[in-house]
């Protein structure tokens, strides 16, 4: 497990250091913000995403299950961002009624789509949360990317490191995570991963179930979150890989 995962506020403070430089001119690109822009960040966790648009005086609310992570997330925006217009909810998003929160201009789910049950369900209620011209961000790592699995959470070191074993068939996935001497809640966090985890292939085919209409996407060679982790910069994924369809997941590290 990288420390990274351990230590929240660098956590907190890389994520919000990615937003700003990379999240938020993509969104630009697509969509103007202003002062009267409502932005929802769902499965906001600490808040790092969240920093950089309450910076720039947007009014934000963000919703997580995790209890404690909203907790530190509300310790977080009090130290870096105090007089922040900020709503946090520790809540399941299905159980807020959308009259109580309003709808957003701006719906960002970042590393969030590959852990939430029922896709198909759940981006058919995203449109009760949009404004007439809102707009969603996704970013998440395809399933078959060599760390899809976030197996980078194992306690061990070499599974930590070990690309693309998330693939194995369930059985024989949960042996090896055994096997290694994983604990018990990190195989099930695992297993619910590999559950949930979603390619693009099957997250274009939710999009257009939903007659929801692409502004701008791009798939990454290089993730922009690496250049923060390893000191690399984002390079997106072009040329003959590209073009395969089926292939290309398995080297796209991040799709925007």
């Amino acid at each position: 497990m990288q420390e990274r995962h351990t230590n929240r506020k660098q956590y907190f403070l890389e994520q919000a250091e990615v937003t700003e430089k990379y999240v938020i001119p993509y969104i630009l690109e697509v969509k103007k913000l202003d002062s009267s822009s409502r932005i929802l960040e769902i499965g906001c966790g600490e808040g790092g995403n969240m920093l950089p648009f309450l910076k720039q005086g947007y009014e934000v609310i963000g919703v997580d299950l995790n209890g404690p992570q909203i907790e530190k997330a509300k310790e977080y925006i009090q130290e870096f961002a105090p007089n922040a217009n900020i709503k946090l909810y520790f809540k399941d998003i299905y159980l807020i009624d959308p009259q109580e929160i309003g709808k957003f201009d701006l719906v960002i789910l970042r590393d969030v789509i590959e852990h939430i049950h029922n896709q198909e369900k759940f981006m058919g209620f995203l449109k009760n949360l949009l404004s007439d011209d809102g707009v969603i961000f996704f970013g998440f790592p395809p399933w078959r990317m060599p760390f899809g699995g976030h197996q980078q959470i194992c306690q061990g070191k070499l599974l930590s490191k070990l690309p693309y074993f998330h693939l194995l068939p369930m059985s024989l996935y949960k042996f090896v995570l055994k096997t290694f001497g994983e604990s018990e809640g990190v195989i099930e966090s695992l297993v619910e991963i590999k559950e949930t985890g979603i390619s693009t292939r099957r997250f274009e085919k939710i999009v257009r179930e939903n007659k929801y209409q692409y502004l701008k996407k791009t798939r990454f060679l290089i993730n922009p979150n690496y250049e923060i982790k390893f000191g690399l910069k984002p390079r997106i994924l072009n040329g003959f890989i590209a073009s395969i369809y089926y292939f290309r997941d398995f080297v796209t590290t991040c799709f925007y």
